[in-house]
């Protein structure tokens, strides 16, 4: 595998994936907010909102990774206040080994005003071949704990980071913690990218169990899963959402929150853009008030953003 672990002949089955003619045409026609994705040193920062506009996507909360320093996405975000809502980024080796560097590039962030948002917290990660090592961070830990303190502090979403599938023989431990972490601020939201990789029932039974749980279905579609192995759910049956996922949304539609994870540069293209047009058309599925909630009214909410 290359960096992106994306095969030439992946690249190519997700520029080959059926789409509609536009990116709303045949499908849901409201505004779409992406709540999480990423940029790092090799994403062209001038082709995003360009992108954003091929997509369909109004806004986008989105961090850094990699080797990029954080004033430059919060100058992408003074460029286009109405489109780009920075989020602080905690992840990489400084937020693994808790060092001061990490500590010192949180509190560069939270000192901008551009940043409103607090990115994704690493709690449990599985290795992605050779481009990302797995992680194990106890929600206990202090790196997490000064993150999760800030987003308090700012009435921000706390976005965490489980793998449970991957995580295997680790994954009840793991909901141990994540349970007692909501118990603890039952008036705060809390979110898990990737649905958690979990499969409907055990998300319904977070749903029912937790008020103040949500959940953003990143990497859990069919054009997702064409550039990945890892165990990401899947929310779709074709092109279709699930009988059983699109039910849980029609029963609790302020809790799904749409968002698509870009992380690597090749994920800023086709790709994203094929994801997007694939949520149009299930969005279209739905009534059009879960549509709107599911689409920006959630991410508008729970991050205080303008409404569209």
């Amino acid at each position: 595998m290359r960096r992106s672990g994306i095969k030439l002949s992946v690249l190519l089955a997700v520029a080959l994936w059926p789409l509609p003619a536009a990116s709303q045409d045949g499908g849901w026609q409201g505004p779409i907010i992406d709540a999480h994705s990423q940029v790092d040193q090799h994403v062209d920062l001038d082709g995003v909102v360009p992108l954003l506009d091929r997509a369909g996507v109004a806004r986008v909360i989105l961090s850094t990774r990699g080797r990029i320093r954080p004033h430059k996405v919060a100058a992408l975000a003074r460029s286009h206040p109405d489109r780009i809502i920075a989020s602080v980024r905690t992840k990489g080796w400084a937020y693994y080994q808790n060092s001061p560097k990490y500590h010192r590039l949180l509190n560069v962030q939270l000192a901008m005003p551009e940043f409103r948002a607090m990115a994704e917290i690493l709690l449990w990660h599985g290795a992605k071949g050779d481009i990302a090592p797995e992680l194990v961070v106890p929600a206990a830990a202090p790196q997490v704990q000064v993150a999760v303190a800030a987003a308090y502090r700012r009435g921000w979403p706390v976005v965490l980071h489980y793998e449970f599938a991957a995580a295997a023989s680790a994954a009840p431990g793991l909901m141990t913690e994540l349970e007692g972490v909501l118990r603890e601020r039952p008036d705060h939201p809390f979110v898990l990218t990737h649905m958690g990789q979990l499969d409907v029932r055990e998300t319904r039974r977070l749903i029912e169990a937790h008020g103040n749980i949500h959940f953003i279905p990143s990497w859990s579609n069919p054009v997702a899963h064409l550039a990945s192995r890892q165990p990401w759910v899947n929310l779709f049956d074709g092109r279709r959402l699930a009988p059983a996922w699109k039910a849980l949304i029609l029963d609790h539609p302020d809790r799904l929150v749409l968002g698509f994870d870009n992380v690597f540069a090749e994920h800023w293209g086709g790709h994203y853009v094929a994801q997007a047009r694939l949520w149009r058309e299930a969005l279209a599925e739905l009534p059009d008030d879960v549509a709107h909630a599911v689409a920006h009214g959630n991410a508008e909410r729970l991050w205080r953003l303008d409404p569209l």
